[in-house]
């Protein structure tokens, strides 16, 4: 019988990329790994893994055992989903991933909901960028990612992954000055303030910039969407901004209308396929969807 325990670290290895990454996040040595993973191929009678260069990728044969250990790990997530549903009302500890404009601006209002209704469940947060927290959820270290997606980028993994979207939040381009829309040429030299490049929002903005006919000066690059704002407010720099983030500030900043304006972000809520029907799972969701629409899910 192959040990469940080594499948789940031959998952871990496809979702982080390298034994010394899997050891770290999971505080095993590099050599405990790769004894455990050498049992696992004696026991599966199968070459799991190939070497390239000083490292190692998963064989087709790897690469199906996984697949198959998603299946495993989403019916032990309905199992345990079950049992939960048998203990009443929503308890214990749920681990949280969320990025930093909605953990400012939505979640502190659902965890105050969650304080008052239900005493016995403990939320906690920790702000992740989207990638990483992904990865955290599948591993087990979360229970729940709350996450956005732009308009024509990459959307987070859906393999072992149950997705629900709490809704959409417009996203608008704001110029450092008056009297500048329209004009292609100063809005190709002015500094424009960004998420850094491998992020969706900046690969989204540089699409829509294109489009526009011009390519941005990218000045400034920070993850902080309120040094975003500050930066435009002072007249500084130019940038796209979501309006959660000026409803957050109660910013009286307008819009440039040359920019688009149709255009908007998801926000997704995450948790680990099997897992959508526990009890705590669920109340957190209503929580946080009446927190970010003002009415609550629909179970």
């Amino acid at each position: 019988m192959l040990d469940l325990n080594r499948l789940i670290l031959l998952r871990e290895l496809k979702l982080r990329g390298s034994m010394t990454a899997v050891a770290r996040e999971l505080s095993y040595s590099h050599s405990a790994v790769s004894q455990q993973l050498a049992l696992l191929e004696k026991e599966s009678k199968a070459v799991l893994l190939e070497r390239v260069g000083r490292n190692v990728r998963l064989t087709p044969a790897g690469e199906e055992l996984v697949r198959n250990t998603e299946s495993i790990l989403a019916a032990v997530e309905r199992a345990e989903s079950d049992l939960a549903s048998f203990h009443g009302r929503p308890h214990g500890v749920v681990r949280v991933a969320a990025f930093a404009t909605i953990s400012r601006s939505v979640l502190p209002k659902a965890l105050a909901s969650l304080a008052r209704d239900f005493p016995a469940l403990d939320v906690r947060l920790q702000l992740a960028d989207p990638e990483s927290a992904v990865v955290r959820l599948t591993s087990r270290q979360v229970d729940v990612v709350i996450t956005d997606a732009y308009p024509g980028t990459k959307e987070v993994a859906s393999v072992g992954v149950h997705i629900t979207t709490l809704g959409s939040d417009p996203v608008r381009g704001y110029l450092p000055r008056p009297g500048m829309d329209g004009d292609i040429a100063q809005a190709s030299t002015i500094p424009w303030v960004m998420e850094p490049p491998s992020s969706a929002s900046t690969q989204w903005a540089l699409r829509v910039c294109r489009e526009r006919g011009f390519e941005p000066f990218v000045a400034h690059e920070s993850s902080d969407l309120l040094f975003h704002l500050r930066m435009v407010e002072m007249g500084l720099a130019a940038a796209f901004l979501p309006d959660i983030v000026l409803s957050e500030t109660g910013s009286a900043m307008k819009p440039s209308p040359w920019l688009p304006m149709d255009q908007h972000r998801n926000i997704h809520f995450l948790v680990r396929e099997g897992s959508e029907s526990r009890p705590p799972l669920r109340a957190l969701l209503g929580a946080i969807q009446e927190a970010f629409t003002g009415s609550p899910s629909t179970p």
